[in-house]
């Protein structure tokens, strides 16, 4: 038997490996559905490429690779004899089988037992080998196999239980210098002092400087300018605004190039004014979780007091909590309750998974139509059957929950090279529904973009006090953000009393009353949206100098969703990290047709396009002249990044230029885009370095370059057509920030549209997809504009003091009733607290 069997194998020798350091084992989940070996069916392993197949699936993996040896994995659950005992959790009788398995949890461990079952199959006549088999199989199959099943899950390096497990001390923390210069840092309105950009900022330990972070390939981050203060200063640690915590905060060495932490953090945040040591317990010695109010709001949200009837089938199935997921599980709740995203990816499910590459594991496409098909098949949200609800009355049981289905691999890639989703921290929900946006709109090239749905133009107008012109810009947004104005409570007298006992419990040590929430009137929010606000730093193009300038917006187009943000998070004067306790009730049915954009009225002046000067340090003009006609400006440190890894010289320098200088990460893309052109490795050569206006005071560049395709291709997937993104490009010398503002700045007419195609191709040689593209594309975003009439249809709500902690729980209406969204439990909602929501999503009445 043994000689039949290694014959069997010969053929298919070679397509047989070992894991090795590095591979990821797929034992435990389809690449393309969510079943496991405890479906019936069980799983699929392919003994090449380790990915996981279902019985659905693996014909498909079969024909596309012609791989043929599979190892074939089935946990098979019982329940046991009676009088057995059993304990905590279901035990093994085969206990060498799948060691790293997770186990379901959902059986009752005092009534059942599972045993695990392996077996090697060949196609395409499903010959079947049973494991193990040590004997009878060669050896190399024999290793293979035992290596599989040993394997550890692909996801526990990306995802540790712990991020602080994984994080060391800083060499620098003990023996940290800080500058005596006065620096404090305000609670909020931060921003970088050498860009101005209002997200991902760090704060210098040493001298307190507020500066951004690097970019990341998703298109988030900063511009460098915390790294580049490091490289002039050698000031080695800096913390991320807006992480600060009770619990500590994101502490980074540049020196050590890795997050650390910091057990003076408290110390050295006090050195700039910000006090760790009163957030971590107030005043009277109680914590927040002390305080009652938070308790009641768990129960309301979660409609804990209530025997909640669950739901199964189509659109019901729950999403398993993964340990601080559930603000991914809401929002993909909601997104795929949206018909758009149904069409997308379960109306294109077998074209998706037809045309997938080798590794579905790594393509969006795949995983978001894995997903929607999870939630939306009913295949795993099935009641129990009539048997097991006889059994659990005579046993007066809890009802049956389902078991959900388990995000491990969508999570792993969404979130892969993002520091904050890809730790097993808590997430704000908006953020992470901006960065799936982004990757929806990044992968929908050429086919139809949902995210469409979301998409509306704002009108800002900005006017300046003193001389009273006005200037018109527009932008693109996917939220509404309404602040919470708590000076707008209908119930004050109540809040003034709460206030007053409260400090009269801090006096006499005494515990706090039960809180008092703030009612605010939804009118009060909208109102406030609404109103103008100053401009920080308005420089006013009539006065040639700074001025006061107001600002306020109104919406140019209204999106097909709308998504409304209320703004409950803050940080108090004393730096500590609240949430507002409010309750706002929100419209069933909301109209905001008078929040649509007017435009220049006919007795406005708008202000001159004229751009705010350039100041440039006083040097003498020969040394302006030399330094001009040296070299472009290049970031060495992006161009010896690429050159570490093999690729030539100067073809990095050229990467890193036609790139503007935006990092190792946008600049690695260049070379792989162009490392089969035949001037690959030439020298870099810029048109305008050479050649001097001989005309003009100080040596200027000569703008005749052509913008880098790598910048054109980063506006176009925005939405703005070739020809505008050319433009706007040319217009600010291939700065693709500046670019952006420009193109919102300079709505365009047909000549300067027919300009943009000469700047295009100078010889007249454009293509005719490329001139379509011109006459046919809408300016700007891709907007779906209509009336501004809407209707709630579900909201996402958060339970905890701040974005970092805490939980997220959803409510959606289907099919004319609020359904409950509590990680895997999906119950219809007696009560829908529809006062407490995070953020609202309402969809369009048609006209």
């Amino acid at each position: 038997m043994a000689a039949d069997l290694g014959e069997l194998l010969v053929p298919f020798m070679p397509t047989i490996r070992v894991p090795r350091i590095g591979d990821r084992v797929f034992k435990s989940e389809c690449a393309f559905s969510y079943d496991s070996p405890e479906s019936e069916g069980g799983l699929y392993v392919c003994m090449n490429t380790f990915l996981g197949f279902g019985r659905e699936h693996v014909e498909r993996h079969y024909r596309k690779t012609g791989q043929c040896v599979y190892m074939h994995l089935k946990r098979n659950f019982k329940e046991k004899a009676t009088g057995a005992s059993g304990g905590a959790i279901p035990q093994r009788r085969n206990g060498k089988v799948f060691l790293d398995l997770d186990l379901n949890c959902d059986f009752n461990g005092d009534d059942y037992e599972y045993e695990d079952e392996a077996r090697l199959v060949i196609f395409p006549d499903h010959y079947e080998i049973p494991l193990p088999n040590i004997e009878e199989l060669p050896a190399l199959v024999t290793i293979a196999c035992d290596a599989v099943l040993n394997a550890k899950s692909p996801y526990r390096r990306q995802e540790p239980d712990s991020w602080d497990d994984e994080v060391q001390v800083s060499k620098h923390a003990s023996s940290l210098r800080q500058l005596d210069n006065g620096v404090r840092i305000p609670p909020s309105g931060w921003k970088c002092s050498k860009c101005e950009l209002r997200e991902n900022l760090w704060v210098n330990l040493t001298d307190g400087s507020v500066l951004c972070g690097k970019w990341f390939f998703d298109g988030n981050g900063g511009n460098g300018h915390a790294l580049e203060h490091y490289r002039e200063t050698n000031y080695p640690l800096a913390v991320k605004l807006g992480t600060i915590t009770p619990d500590g905060a994101d502490v980074y060495s540049f020196d050590e190039e890795e997050a650390v932490l910091d057990p003076h953090l408290a110390e050295h945040l006090a050195h700039f004014g910000i006090d760790m040591l009163q957030m971590q317990k107030t005043e009277n010695g109680f914590t927040d979780s002390d305080v009652s109010p938070r308790i009641s709001e768990w129960e309301v949200i979660q409609e804990s007091g209530s025997k909640l009837k669950p739901v199964y089938g189509s659109g019901y199935t729950g999403i398993k909590n993964l340990g601080n997921s559930c603000y991914l599980g809401t929002t993909m709740q909601v997104l795929f309750s949206i018909p758009e995203f149904q069409r997308a990816y379960v109306g294109n499910l077998q074209r998706i998974f037809d045309y997938s590459p080798l590794d579905p594991t790594q393509d969006f496409n795949t995983q978001m139509a894995k997903l929607g098909h999870g939630l939306l098949s009913g295949q795993y949200s099935k009641p129990p059957v009539k048997s097991e609800l006889i059994e659990q009355v005579i046993k007066e049981e809890h009802k049956h929950q389902q078991k959900g289905i388990s995000l491990k691999m969508f999570k792993a890639l969404t979130s892969k090279g993002h520091p904050e989703f890809s730790s097993s921290r808590q997430q704000d929900a908006q953020e992470f529904f901006l960065h799936l946006i982004n990757q929806v709109e990044r992968n929908s090239e050429g086919s139809e973009n949902p995210s469409d749905v979301f998409r509306f133009l704002v009108e800002e107008r900005t006017q300046c006090c003193q001389s009273r012109m006005v200037r018109y810009t527009q932008r693109a947004d996917n939220i509404m953000q309404l602040p919470a104005p708590m000076e707008a409570a209908v119930n004050k007298e109540e809040l003034i009393a709460y206030e007053a006992k409260r400090q009269e419990a801090e006096v006499s040590r005494r515990s706090p009353p039960p809180a008092v929430r703030a009612r605010i009137p939804f009118s009060a929010c909208l109102q406030a949206y609404t109103e103008p606000e100053n401009v920080d730093d308005f420089w006013s193009s009539a006065l040639q100098a700074k001025s006061a300038g107001v600002k306020t917006s109104r919406f140019k187009s209204f999106p097909e969703y709308l998504v409304i943000q209320i703004k409950k998070f803050t940080f108090g004067l004393d730096w500590v990290p609240k949430k507002l306790d409010v309750s706002i009730e929100m419209p069933d049915l909301l109209d905001i047709t008078h929040l649509r954009a007017t435009g220049l009225q006919p007795k406005e002046e708008e202000l001159p396009d004229i751009a705010p000067p350039i100041v440039v340090p006083d040097e003498p003009k020969d040394h302006l002249m030399n330094n001009f006609m040296d070299s472009p400006e290049i970031d060495e440190s992006a161009v010896m990044q690429l050159a570490e890894m093999g690729f030539p010289l100067e073809a990095c320098r050229k990467a890193v230029y036609y790139t503007g200088n935006m990092g190792a990460e946008v600049a690695f893309n260049w070379v792989i885009a162009h490392m089969e052109e035949p001037d690959f490795a030439e020298p870099l050569v810029v048109a305008g370095f050479s050649e001097i206006d001989s005309s003009s005071s100080a040596a200027v560049p000569v703008a005749d370059n052509q913008p880098p395709e790598e910048s054109v291709a980063i506006l176009t997937s925005m939405g703005f057509p070739r020809y505008q993104a050319l433009q706007g490009l040319k217009a600010t010398n291939n700065n693709l920030e500046h670019a952006l503002d420009w193109i919102f700045t300079h709505p365009d007419s047909e000549e300067e549209s027919e300009a943009a195609s000469d700047i295009a191709d100078p010889e007249g040689n454009a293509s005719a997809s490329a001139n379509a593209t011109a006459d046919n594309e809408p300016n700007g975003p891709r907007v779906r504009d209509g009336p501004g009439r809407y209707e709630l249809f579900a909201f996402i709500s958060h339970l905890g003091r701040s974005t970092m902690c805490g939980h997220y729980v959803c409510h959606i209406k289907k099919e004319g009733r609020w359904v409950i969204y509590n990680d895997h439990k999906v119950c219809l909602s007696e009560r829908p607290p529809k006062d407490l929501g995070y953020i609202y999503f309402y969809h369009r009445i048609p006209s």
